[in-house]
């Protein structure tokens, strides 16, 4: 079975994406290989960790995580195969917090696949470019297809007197068969890279065989070995 996480990317009192995780939990769940038992998409929420600004002492790269807050992240992100990032653009990018819970972790993100969810009044597409940058350095396949909804035309208006209250995700027609297009890639992305989770012990779910630290571990020091290979 394939694990997907739905990644809830913003923590801001008030935000409007959780109305937009519901939409894609439900939307992915008429996909035929949810509703088969193929593909588990489950919700994760960054609110729910609570994570501070990077506060690790020493480099994701090591595995070596201090922090129980860090651990519990990790542990999380391990268990999958794949993700969905839910993600608003604020100035051009994605929010801080979904930033910096990408940067906590190194070996947990490799060799997965990333689908995208944007919104806002340019659809979020600038945020999604942003991520996929960062992404692709640590190992995570990004597919080509992505829902862009827009601010106008996919959302309801809840309370017309208050310009601050979240709306309701109200997607139109055309952009379920557009997510069950990017979870398609998604799939074929998530099971061509099985191979490679599974040698580097990065493999979500229960067939994981060592823990993303390990691997990374194991990583930092083949990297450091070739270094001082290359300096002799």
């Amino acid at each position: 079975m394939l694990r997907l996480a739905v990644v809830n990317g913003s923590t801001r009192p008030r935000r409007q994406s959780g109305s937009v995780v519901e939409w894609v939990v439900g939307a992915a769940g008429r996909h035929p290989a949810v509703k088969s038992g193929e593909v588990l998409v489950e919700a994760v929420d960054l609110a729910d960790f609570g994570l501070p600004l990077l506060d690790e002492a020493v480099p994701p790269l090591f595995g070596a995580y201090e922090h129980e807050h860090t651990r519990r992240w990790a542990s999380v992100v391990g268990s999958f195969d794949g993700f969905v990032f839910v993600t608003p653009e604020y100035n051009h990018s994605v929010p801080g917090a979904l930033k910096n819970a990408v940067d906590f972790l190194f070996a947990e993100w490799h060799h997965k696949v990333a689908g995208f969810v944007s919104y806002g009044v340019h659809a979020g597409t600038r945020a999604v470019e942003h991520l996929r940058l960062a992404l692709v350095e640590l190992r995570v396949a990004n597919v080509r297809s992505q829902v862009a909804l827009s601010a106008f035309t996919d959302f309801e208006i809840v309370d017309p007197e208050d310009p601050a209250a979240p709306g309701l995700c109200a997607p139109g027609e055309h952009q379920e068969p557009t997510l069950h297009e990017m979870l398609d890639e998604m799939i074929e992305w998530g099971v061509a890279l099985q191979p490679l989770r599974t040698a580097a012990g990065t493999m979500g779910g229960d067939a994981a065989g060592t823990t993303g630290g390990d691997a990374a571990v194991s990583h930092a020091s083949g990297a450091a070995g070739g270094a001082a290979s290359a300096a002799g």
